[in-house]
């Protein structure tokens, strides 16, 4: 009997042990506003196998739809309201939130902005640079079509921080070659079927261009160059599955994909933990830096050999992981399951 109860005692501290741990655990909440695109899909996904990978977060509370400032201000006073321990952003807009990322500062709630940078001092900011990946791309292209003629510029979404830095990494790129201009100027939500359509629509005007630049709608649109049978120009992209094995097979295409991975969220969930775990990094914003891909050099095609990867879906970036930041495997991403899932 004395064993038995020893046991019994022995079991029960051990249960307690371990519900203690997971009490310890943190808990994280995820804001992003926009569904229906791959390269989201895969941030989200990164979030998710980040916090499992960690071993550090007993929940995820994911904010995940189409909504505007107004409603990510909702979804973020919800997630401060469930007594998260930090808040992971992909802002709608660079200021329109603020007002909510203050009052979760002043909780002591950690707030990570991943992809797009926000103006809220007390919050962090974790991002692919933005300016340098439109710089990159816009300069490679200029120089292919010769310093000379017109391209169509396809943006992401209007007033997004992404976009905004974006432009101004394209228009600097632009001012160093006065001979180029802009045929076509169209925002494209970073929606697929908008994308293609906006292409379409413009090849069908007859009006020439000599290249075309993407915010990362990029195997759609050399997808409408195909079936319209209209030159295939240069294109430029980002280094997403579908367009790098275009990139590598696709007859008479030359083009160039600036890297851009979605893993940035888990680059994310990983600093807020750092950030939990009392390690706070030197600075307020921390930017990781493009590379550029190119199937116009050698160099570049071993590249793009090298990242292609046909298994992950066409919309997903091939940078499925940040060194020096994420910690899953390729497995956990794809499986996009979370902490309890």
């Amino acid at each position: 009997m004395k064993l038995k109860s020893a046991l019994s005692l022995a079991v029960a501290g051990l249960l307690a042990s371990s519900a203690m741990a997971a009490a310890e655990g943190y808990k994280i909440g995820v804001s992003n506003t926009v569904q229906g695109n791959g390269w989201r899909e895969e941030m989200v996904c990164a979030m998710k196998a980040e916090a499992l990978a960690s071993g550090k977060v007993e929940s995820l509370n994911i904010a995940h739809r189409n909504t505007d400032a107004a409603g990510q201000l909702e979804d973020i006073r919800n997630l401060i309201q469930a007594g998260v321990d930090a808040i992971v952003v992909n802002p709608a807009d660079p200021s329109g939130i603020n007002a909510a990322l203050k009052e979760a500062t002043d909780k002591g709630i950690v707030v990570i902005a991943v992809d797009q940078g926000v103006t809220e001092p007390s919050a962090y900011v974790i991002s692919n640079n933005q300016e340098e990946y439109a710089y990159l791309g816009a300069k490679w292209l200029f120089e292919q079509i010769g310093g000379k003629g017109s391209v169509v510029y396809m943006r992401g979404a209007a007033g997004a921080s992404a976009d905004s830095d974006r432009d101004a990494g394209f228009k600097r790129a632009l001012a160093e070659f006065p001979d180029v201009t802009v045929a076509q100027e169209t925002f494209t939500g970073w929606q697929q079927d908008q994308g293609k359509q906006q292409i379409l629509d413009y090849i069908a005007t007859g009006i020439p261009f000599d290249g075309v630049w993407t915010s990362g709608i990029d195997n759609v649109i050399v997808d409408a160059l195909v079936e319209s049978g209209a030159p295939m120009v240069p294109v430029v992209g980002a280094d997403n599955a579908g367009f790098v094995g275009q990139l590598i097979n696709v007859e008479g295409l030359t083009g160039a994909a600036v890297t851009n991975p979605g893993s940035i969220g888990g680059a994310g969930v990983a600093l807020a933990i750092q950030i939990l775990d009392g390690a706070k990094p030197d600075a307020q914003t921390v930017l990781v830096d493009p590379a550029l891909w190119t199937n116009a050099t050698p160099e570049g095609k071993a590249q793009l050999e090298a990242a292609a990867d046909p298994s992950l879906s066409p919309e997903w970036p091939v940078s499925i992981s940040i060194e020096g930041w994420t910690s899953y495997t390729k497995e956990q991403i794809i499986a996009c399951k979370g902490p309890g899932e």
